[in-house]
This record gives structure tokens, C-alpha cells and sequence, in this order.
């Protein structure tokens, strides 16, 4: 049960002898003018307007009022502003500025059709849930926009490529899993074991901070489960694209599959994955685990080496591979560890390969969290695999279009490395007033925001950008 407010004006504790009085009576006032900014990363980009193309709308068309990309553009700059929730639109729909970025011709609302939605430029709940829950065997009376999944998933990978100005010499795929807590009676539902609750576990594949898979599972199923598929069309996409580009698939032990090393070798793809440890591999180890912990004694500071050899299971491998042991001794003792690789020795050597590249793949768990944590991902609450899918796809086209703003727009700049949630606080929420009149928008950003400095070379940056076509 929601109380609503009528309450006309709000007294604070006095300042010396003024009072504190507060109304909510500003007028077209907005807390999130750095939307302009994703607007001109989608003019320069055309990732919104791609992606609403992965959509078939059997709508009539004389009846529609917000056509299928102003809907992704209302949901997608929604997320990037920190409005999870498709209950947020029913009070965004009534801000101007966010209607500007959504290219609405009429952002205060004065014509709409009908009288109760006057001033109200943009779609409520109801009109964007309708998107999401469209039927897995077509359209009906209510749900008749349609998205095909094979469509996105290209338009992401083709987002990553068209994102480089030329063919990479080599590209480094980073493959991971992760829970995805569920708290309600979802298809799918299922208790993993190793996380302790009911969750999916979507598998994500990134590049670098571009992010080229978001796929929806149930967490019934080992973590590796379908990534040979998801190689497959991925690899075969960019190599259409570039030919003669090296790729690098680099994963931790969960994904220390036979079927995947066997398709990487097979297909020219390398490959570096974390090797769970046995007493086989420990016993490979066994001298240099007592020359780290005599060095141990000696100086009591962490130490290491690397053993380079050839390894094969019994029985699940159907070769002898290069795998990399580190000998490592620590305060609380032993601590070998394992990776299997295609990488040659004359290559990189062991120690580079563990410490180097290896090691690296820590920072595609910062990706994970930005996704899932910061453009939430993790808002899978819907009744069915589909509609959660989808959702996973528009917080993972939010999360590209956040960083694209960051790769077109916050380069040479303090905030070129900075998270979603760190550029969303410092960079889109302002404070602006909204006028509008015949010929032209004013947008009277706030005096006293304090990165305005950052928020000019954006500008510049985004200007130097040609515009999508």
C-alpha cells in the first residue's frame, strides 16, 4: 500500500532567522540534463536505432504513438540514469528533457490524444512491459512487437567490431559465469549448490570493456554448458570482419572443457583456462613446492615458481596439452595453482603466461559487476526465460551504450577509466531547467555542478565524432 503525498510545501529547520521552505512547484526542472550526452553518443553511433531493427512491430501503424526505438531509447536511457524498474517511467514519462533525448516532437506532452495523459510526452509502465513480455509463438492482441534474439546477438558482437577503426592484430575473448539471484517462483528456477540459492547463471563474453554475449541459463547446468556455441557464432562473426585476426579465449577452471579446447584447436583459436588442481598436478609440483617453502623459511615473504610441462587426464582429454604450474608458498601455506594452454613456450613463457595474461581476466569480474550491479542486470523478476532475456539484453545494450560514452567521450579525460555508477553521478545527474519555445529548447544547467570542466571536454570530444548515417 503506497501513501500519496498532498502535502503542498515542506518546512525545514530554519537558517538563522529565515525559514526553510521547500515545494515541489520549480516547473520543468530535471536532476538528469547529462542525458544530452548519451544522446549525442546515439546520433554519432546508431546503437539504439540498430538494435530497435532486431524488433518486428505488427502494430497498426496509424494507432502507434511511440514506435518501437523511442521505447528502447525511453528503457535504455532510463537504466543509464539509475531507473531499474519499469515502475520509474510512470513519473519519468513526464520529463521534458528525457522526451528531448528520446527525439519526442512534443517533450512537454501538450498533444497527446488522450486527456489524462496532457503532459506526459513519453510511455508509461504498461506500454513498455508490453514490449517485454512479447509471446514465444508471435504476436497476439496485446504483445505485438516482436524481438529476435539471433538479431541482437549479432548486434552486439557487430557493435564491438564497428567499434575499432581497423582489424586488431589479436583480440583476447574472456568467457565467465555468474549467479543471478531469483527470488520468486521464475521458469527455471533452480538451487545451485556453490552459490547457496535460487539463481540463473548467464554466461557473459567480453572483449576488453566491450561486451559481445549475455546469455540467460538456468543454473542447473555446468558453468561451461553452450560456450562452444556461442564461440562458434561469435568467432565466425568477427572473423567475416577480420580474416586474419588472432583470437584468445581465456576463461578459469570452469571452463577447462574437452569439447571447448577440442573446437579452439580444431579452429585456430588459442586458448588460456585455469586447470583444476588434482594430485596428479600436485604431485607434478612436488619439488618446486618444497623449494618455495625453503625460500618461505628463509625470508618469510610469499614466493614462487613456475614448472612448464606436458599433461593429459586419464581419461577426458583427448591429447597431451602444455599446462603451466605455479609453485607458490604463502603465510597460510602451500598454494599451487594450474592453467592449460595452446600458447607455445617460444611464445610466451610460463611465468607470462600465468602472471601476465592469465591474471589479467581478473578485470572482466569488474565488467560482471558493472553490468550486473550498476546497469542491473541482475532485474530478472519477470515469469518467463524469454522476457528475462530480454531484459538481460537491455541492461547489456544500456551497459554499451554507457560505454561507449566512455570510449567516444571521457577519453583524456580524469573519468576515462571510471565505472557506470561513477560516470551516472558525476556526469548525468544535473540539475536543469527546461524551456521550451517555438523555435528553440533552453536547457539552464545548474551553476554549481562541479564537473563542468569534464562535462565541456565530453562535449568537445562527442563533437569530433562523425554522425551515424
Amino acid at each position: 500500500m503506497t501513501t500519496e503525498c498532498n502535502q503542498g510545501s515542506f518546512e525545514f529547520h530554519c537558517l538563522n532567522q529565515r525559514k526553510v521552505i521547500a515545494k515541489f512547484d520549480g516547473g520543468n526542472i530535471t536532476s538528469d540534463a547529462g542525458i544530452l550526452l548519451l544522446r549525442e553518443v546515439e546520433k554519432r553511433t546508431g546503437l539504439i536505432a540498430g538494435l530497435a531493427k532486431c524488433f518486428s512491430d505488427y502494430r497498426e501503424e496509424r494507432w502507434i504513438e511511440h514506435t518501437v526505438e523511442e521505447l528502447l531509447a525511453q528503457r535504455l536511457y532510463g537504466n543509464c540514469l539509475g531507473y531499474e524498474d519499469l515502475n520509474d517511467h510512470d513519473r519519468l514519462r513526464a520529463d521534458p528533457l528525457l522526451a528531448v533525448a528520446v527525439n519526442k516532437a512534443d517533450p512537454l506532452g501538450l498533444d497527446r490524444r488522450q486527456e489524462s495523459d496532457r503532459g506526459k510526452a513519453l510511455a508509461g509502465k504498461s506500454t513498455l512491459n508490453r514490449l517485454e513480455l512479447a509471446k514465444k509463438d508471435g504476436p497476439d492482441k496485446y504483445h505485438k512487437i516482436q524481438p529476435h534474439e539471433d538479431q541482437i546477438d549479432r548486434w552486439m558482437v557487430d557493435g564491438f567490431i564497428h567499434a575499432h577503426e581497423g582489424a586488431p592484430d589479436e583480440i583476447v575473448l574472456d568467457l565467465d559465469a555468474t549467479d543471478d539471484l531469483i527470488h520468486g517462483n521464475q521458469e527455471g528456477r533452480f538451487f545451485h549448490g556453490y552459490y547457496g540459492n535460487y539463481c540463473y547463471l548467464p554466461l557473459y563474453i567480453f572483449s576488453g570493456e566491450h561486451l559481445l554475449c549475455a546469455r540467460l541459463r538456468r543454473s542447473n547446468i555446468d558453468a561451461a554448458e553452450g560456450t562452444v556455441e556461442e564461440l562458434a557464432r561469435i568467432v565466425g562473426q568477427i572473423r567475416r570482419a577480420w580474416p586474419q585476426v588472432k583470437i584468445i579465449i581465456r576463461a578459469d577452471s570452469g571452463f577447462c572443457r574437452e569439447d571447448l579446447m577440442s573446437w579452439c584447436e580444431k579452429n585456430g583459436v588459442d586458448y588460456v583456462l585455469g586447470l583444476a588442481k588434482n594430485e596428479r598436478l600436485k604431485k607434478e609440483l612436488a619439488v618446486e613446492l618444497k623449494q618455495v617453502e625453503a625460500q618461505f623459511q628463509q625470508t618469510q615473504q610469499p614466493s614462487r615458481l613456475f614448472k612448464d610441462f606436458q599433461y593429459q587426464t586419464l581419461k577426458s582429454w583427448s591429447l597431451e596439452r602444455r599446462v603451466i604450474g605455479k609453485a607458490e608458498h604463502l603465510e597460510k601455506g602451500a598454494n599451487p595453482r594450474f592453467i592449460v594452454t595452446s600458447l607455445s613456450p617460444e611464445r610466451m613463457d610460463a611465468r607470462a603466461v600465468y602472471e601476465d595474461f592469465y591474471c589479467a581476466r581478473g578485470d572482466m569480474e569488474n565488467r560482471i559487476k558493472e553490468q550486473q550491479l550498476d546497469m542491473f542486470a541482475d532485474r530478472t523478476s519477470a515469469g518467463t526465460m524469454r522476457a528475462n532475456q530480454l531484459r538481460l539484453y537491455l541492461s547489456s545494450a544500456a551497459y554499451i551504450l554507457m560505454h561507449a560514452l566512455r570510449r567516444l567521450g571521457l577519453k583524456n579525460t580524469d573519468l576515462a577509466h571510471a565505472q557506470c555508477q561513477t560516470i551516472r553521478l558525476k556526469l548525468l545527474k544535473i540539475g536543469a531547467q527546461l524551456r521550451v519555445t517555438v523555435r528553440k529548447i533552453w536547457i539552464s544547467l545548474a551553476e554549481g555542478y562541479p564537473y563542468v570542466n569534464i562535462f565541456a571536454a565530453v562535449f568537445q570530444n562527442l563533437q569530433a565524432v562523425p554522425l551515424h548515417c
